[in-house]
């Protein structure tokens, strides 16, 4: 199991914290992620991060779609990958449809045909067989709509970019997981349980199967988010992890609209995550978090003494002997952190 880290940059006053990035590399870490939702964006830090590093890899956990052209993804990933020495990692993803619409002031639209439309347009690109052409329900390169000039032709990319990039999704969704072993070499769920692992990967086994792809895990990368945190007060441990548990289950979409809810239900929790839901639209925030169960915590996330942590990774490697974790990605680690986890793993 290859172990990665996400990168916190967001906030008020966004900063990088590069020598927690330098350990990282220095102790085996394949990666780092940074993401984006409605401030900072996902590329420039990558791009940080690969100018500060030699070995380790830096993948965008996810580019949002609608917030660029397929064209102008492409045209990122291929630069990073060309001067980092092939060490970019291309997340792409639809986000949702609060920021989508609420924030870049485009149509969500359908998120699985937007991501098979997406990802194909750029290897296409990558492959530089011809040069690109495409006519779909999202995309129409040439643009010969509303407006054209008429003066478009097919163009081939001067770059010639790499077509072994590799591709990562972020789905938790039966929809998006499906279109993800269609068209993807990885995925990156917000939260998993290592020993409900089936509950991600027998879907992305039928996409694979749909589009004709060998129907293994041996080439793609589960890649989850895991919360980590370090120390003896275990209760208050968990306790630090629930808000964000909270956020996702009871407040990221509207009543009957949130994918994270639905997860939560199929994990097990379907009483718990309505009831989190209903507290938290209801502004009742710090009463919806008290409801996260201690065994989500704890089935999630890697918390507690080293030695808890230790005997919880046992789950984790399991999974990955199982082929159904390919790398796991910490979140909200520090130093400590990412050294026990190191000494466990790698």
């Amino acid at each position: 199991m290859k172990l990665g880290l996400t990168l916190a940059v967001g906030g008020p006053s966004p900063r990088i914290d590069i020598d927690l990035v330098l350990e990282a590399e220095s102790l085996g870490y394949d990666s780092v992620w940074t993401g984006e939702a409605y401030g900072t964006d996902a590329v420039v830090p990558a791009a940080y991060v690969l100018a500060r590093t030699t070995k380790i890899k830096a993948g965008t956990g996810i580019m949002q779609m609608s917030a660029r052209t397929p064209t102008c993804a492409a045209m990122t990933a291929m630069t990073l990958q060309a001067l980092s020495g092939n060490r970019f990692l291309c997340g792409v993803g639809p986000s949702g449809p609060q920021v989508i619409e609420g924030w870049h002031g485009q149509p969500f639209g359908k998120p699985v045909d937007r991501t098979r439309e997406y990802i194909a347009i750029i290897r296409k690109i990558l492959a530089r067989e011809k040069p690109l052409t495409h006519d779909g329900e999202y995309y129409q390169i040439p643009y010969q709509g509303p407006g054209a000039s008429g003066l478009a032709k097919p163009l081939r990319s001067m770059t010639h970019g790499n077509p072994d990039m590799k591709f990562y999704t972020a789905s938790i969704t039966p929809g998006g997981l499906r279109v993800s072993g269609e068209v993807a070499d990885g995925n990156i769920p917000i939260f998993m349980s290592p020993e409900k692992a089936d509950l991600m990967c027998k879907t992305v086994l039928d996409g694979m199967a749909k589009a004709g792809r060998a129907v293994s895990l041996a080439d793609y990368d589960v890649a989850p988010h895991v919360k980590v945190r370090v120390g003896t007060d275990l209760q208050a441990l968990r306790d630090s992890c629930k808000p964000e548990y909270a956020l996702y289950i009871g407040g990221m979409g509207a009543r009957g609209k949130n994918y994270y809810n639905d997860y939560a239900k199929r994990l097990g929790y379907e009483a718990e995550a309505i009831q989190i839901q209903d507290l938290y639209l209801d502004g009742k925030k710090d009463a919806a978090a008290a409801l996260v169960p201690d065994k989500l915590v704890d089935e999630l996330a890697l918390i507690g003494p080293k030695e808890r942590i230790r005997d919880r990774l046992a789950a984790w490697k399991e999974a990955s002997n199982q082929g159904k974790v390919g790398t796991m990605i910490l979140t909200g680690a520090n130093r400590e952190a990412i050294r026990t986890v190191a000494e466990a793993v790698l």
